[in-house]
């Protein structure tokens, strides 16, 4: 006897929800605002603490602290996805490294964060975030000394469609659609 239909859908909707975690953290990093954008319904509330607003405010507010950075790295770990027909919550705990060639600790740091996530699913857009509130659970500055400079030849990754992933498959759709 396999699973039930449903049990079936739920395995299907939660991964499809961790799916748009994963573009959400792309987006930011690679600095694709239009990708992040299409994590979110157009009008869901984001609350990251010193920002709450709608999805256009939150990517004024977003592009205004990326430029400070040279890179950022999102690492998504722990996710409970919990479904119920087109509604879910997830709870994702993630670390986030902020770099720059600026020495000042406010701008090379990493920070543990969870996202706290409202997920529904509409028709004619699947799942996308209707809420979310972004937790810092801690904060560690990097200073200079223990950063590690990235030798010569080395492929290194860029923020924006230089970025070396864009070249994988070209044919493939923008901002994974």
């Amino acid at each position: 006897m396999g699973p039930e239909p449903s049990d079936l859908q739920r395995l299907v909707d939660a991964e499809a929800i961790r799916d748009v975690v994963r573009r959400y953290c792309r987006g930011i990093d690679r600095m694709d605002l239009a990708l992040v954008r299409s994590c979110y319904h157009p009008d869901a509330v984001d609350d990251h603490g010193t920002f709450v607003g709608t999805v256009d405010e939150y990517l004024e507010w977003v592009e205004r602290l990326l430029v400070r950075y040279d890179a950022t790295f999102h690492l998504v770990a722990n996710q409970l996805v919990e479904v119920e027909g087109d509604l879910a919550r997830s709870e994702t705990y993630g670390v986030a490294h902020h770099r720059s060639s600026d020495p000042d600790p406010k701008l090379n740091l990493t920070i543990g964060f969870r996202f706290l996530d409202r997920f529904e699913r509409r028709p004619g857009s699947g799942w996308r975030i209707a809420r979310r509130v972004a937790t810092t659970e801690w904060v560690q500055a990097v200073t200079p000394g223990q950063a590690w400079p990235i030798p010569d030849g080395i492929g290194v990754g860029r923020r924006g469609p230089d970025d070396p992933l864009y070249d994988l498959v070209p044919e493939f759709p923008a901002h994974g659609s």
